[in-house]
């Protein structure tokens, strides 16, 4: 069950990801699957290749992604989570929702 974003952030998403642009996409979300994970991040994006190609750089493998036209998408939950927002400069998806981020070293 996914709460906790506006109707604007949803549309927001799904221009970019339309566009061919890598997408972001934090929200609230209960699973009984995962007990340990409050919130997911879906980074989704039309071109698959693209994405497929993102995903990479971080560990993510092909067949993790939900084919869901138009939005082919991984779902980010738990410390990967966090650490691909931090790399990625999107750690504010977290912040809004009260989820710590990683400490960076000085």
């Amino acid at each position: 069950m996914a709460f906790g974003i506006k109707r604007a952030e949803l549309i927001a998403w799904k221009r970019q990801a339309e566009a061919g642009e890598i997408a972001f996409l934090t929200h609230y979300w209960l699973d009984e699957r995962f007990p340990d994970c409050t919130t997911v991040t879906k980074v989704a994006c039309a071109d698959r290749k693209k994405l497929v190609k993102w995903g990479r750089q971080y560990g993510l493998k092909e067949e993790w992604i939900h084919q869901r036209e138009p939005f082919p998408h991984f779902d980010l939950l738990g410390e990967k989570q966090r650490f691909i927002l931090s790399k990625e400069g999107k750690e504010e998806q977290l912040v809004k929702l009260g989820i710590p981020t990683i400490q960076h070293k000085t």
